[in-house]
């Protein structure tokens, strides 16, 4: 009730389709509701320069990567002697190494914080961090020792000690995170972030593996990497912004763009559960029953559902762009049946799209994450995630891959690119910036993560990214397999009417224009995810 809702500590949360915002038990304001905002960010630097690029008829400010800003680095970093990288989970071996070599040759120090029992002290110290030379220590000493911390332990382990932690910050520090996990936690239990620092963040846009892998790759082609958003919550010093842009060229990023802490949580945690890491995989595990069904021969059911994904269209996704492969990658013979499950699919979809950014936007998903990781910690561990029939025939598939590409599926593109473009219009009805769509609905997809579900399968992909991305992609596959089974392929098996209008809205929609100015960013290089690298992948089971 509405009685009940003005009692609830979540109350600013509680009316944002309305515009109503609830600053106190009566004090009632009425705003214009998110889905009809999209502002225009801009930041100014002193050390970079800046680049305006137009995405579907929005302006907005990037800045470029690159090898030979390195020696910006210095400026940027004016007053920072050391970096404190403060974990060693899926980001930190991969943002610490390369800080380090971005920063070789300057004065700046790169100072990995553990607990002294952590198992992964051995292997920062199999990377070249080790006590003797300074670079590596105790978690706490070495966030107050250090001008800039960046906190890269799990998002479950921020809520529970950022007390500590903010009690260890050196004053006139930056606070340096690459999620908005903690600003989410933070706001749905009334605290905030000391007032004496600086608060930023750079949030690479794929997985830890893939940031380290593509940097190495650019010491070969300048501008390999992974895009990163940026964000400035608090500039105590007045250097926040050229401190957070110095941080993503140092970690290789091809491009940055500017978005807040609030806008990036919602958009990452909401992306990862859906197309990224969840969705994709209740997809395939649908489409493989699917098509075991129709033919009997479950190696052909995985090569059309799986490695037509993973081989064919995101691949040419990441070319060409969401249209393209409609308009070109798609004969004149198979366009209808990729209308028919484009129309099927494309609104079970959005449903459950929907679902999962709501969750997100009113902090139960967060809550999910943290309640997940108590129980983590009292004897309920995360589950395996491909021992089912479906990755079992995968492993096989993929032991007798010859040379010949894969082909793109027509079925399995209607149905791929509809829960696409449906993660994209629910960003798009929230207000989100088109470079933080594109980036978290396209390019994390196709460009980071799918090439490792093609090299080893799901748990792979999944495994390989962070806790919060782990419990999320579990929490919420079966949703979208159960969905795309119960709605979208009931309706084509049922002879439904289908809403021709969808492909319509798909050819119209403004996103492709954004996606063709992001592809021109793109660095001319693919990431080989079976290269020599220092980054140690977990394996899959």
């Amino acid at each position: 009730t509405a009685k009940e809702a003005f009692a609830s500590p979540m109350r600013m949360m509680l009316f944002p389709t309305l515009g109503l915002v609830v600053f106190g038990p009566t004090t009632l304001a009425l705003v214009a509701p998110q889905s009809r905002l999209r502002m225009r960010m801009s930041f100014e630097t002193s050390v970079f320069e800046k680049k305006e690029i137009k995405l579907a008829g929005t302006k907005e400010e990037i800045v470029k990567g690159g090898r030979d800003l390195f020696g910006k680095l210095p400026e940027a970093f004016q007053g920072i002697e050391q970096i404190g990288v403060i974990g060693w989970g899926s980001q930190a071996p991969a943002q610490a190494q390369n800080l380090k070599e971005s920063l070789e040759g300057t004065s700046i120090k790169v100072k990995v914080g553990l607990r002294p029992e952590s198992p992964s002290w051995a292997s920062a110290e199999s990377v070249g961090f080790t006590e003797d030379q300074g670079t590596l220590g105790e978690m706490f000493a070495t966030i107050k020792e250090s001008d800039l911390v960046i906190l890269l332990i799990s998002d479950a382990a921020q809520a529970t000690l950022y007390k500590e932690i903010f009690a260890a910050l050196k004053p006139g520090c930056t606070l340096g995170l690459s999620h908005g996990f903690l600003l989410g936690h933070l706001q749905s239990i009334g605290e905030e972030f000391p007032e004496d620092i600086n608060v930023i963040a750079v949030c690479p846009k794929g997985m830890g593996p893939s940031v380290r892998r593509l940097y190495e790759q650019g010491k070969k082609i300048n501008g390999a990497g992974i895009n990163s958003s940026f964000g400035i919550h608090q500039d105590k010093t007045g250097k926040a912004t050229d401190i957070a842009l110095g941080w993503g060229i140092a970690l290789g990023s091809p491009f940055m763009f500017e978005t807040t802490l609030t806008e990036e949580y919602k958009s990452d945690i909401f992306g990862e559960r859906g197309i990224l890491l969840g969705g994709v995989h209740g997809l395939v595990e649908a489409l493989f029953r699917r098509y075991s069904a129709e033919s009997g021969d479950a190696e052909a059911a995985f090569t059309r559902s799986c490695e037509s994904i993973t081989g064919a269209i995101a691949p040419y996704i990441s070319k060409f762009g969401i249209k393209a492969l409609y308009e070109n990658g798609i004969s004149s013979e198979d366009k209808p049946e990729f209308e028919k499950a484009y129309e099927a699919a494309y609104l079970p979809s959005k449903e459950i799209l929907q679902e999962i950014y709501d969750e997100v936007k009113s902090g139960n998903e967060i809550r999910s994450v943290i309640m997940h990781g108590d129980r983590l910690e009292n004897g309920y561990p995360i589950g395996k995630i491909d021992g089912t029939y479906t990755w079992t025939v995968g492993e096989k598939v993929r032991a007798e891959r010859t040379d010949v590409p894969s082909k793109i599926d027509p079925f399995t593109a209607g149905v791929y690119v509809a829960m696409m473009m449906a993660q994209i219009d629910v960003l798009r009805e929230g207000g989100h910036s088109y470079s933080e769509i594109v980036n978290e609905s396209v390019i994390e997809a196709v460009d980071s993560l799918v090439p490792y579900m093609h090299y080893k399968g799901v748990a792979f992909m999944v495994d390989n990214c962070s806790r919060t991305a782990r419990l999320g992609a579990r929490k919420w596959a079966p949703r979208f397999d159960y969905l795309i089974e119960q709605q979208a392929f009931t309706a084509i098996d049922t002879g439904a009417k289908l809403d021709d209008s969808l492909i319509t809205d798909f050819l119209n929609n403004p996103v492709h224009d954004a996606v063709d100015v992001c592809a021109e960013l793109r660095p001319p290089v693919d990431i080989s995810v079976d290269a020599p690298s220092t980054v140690k992948e977990k394996l899959a089971a």
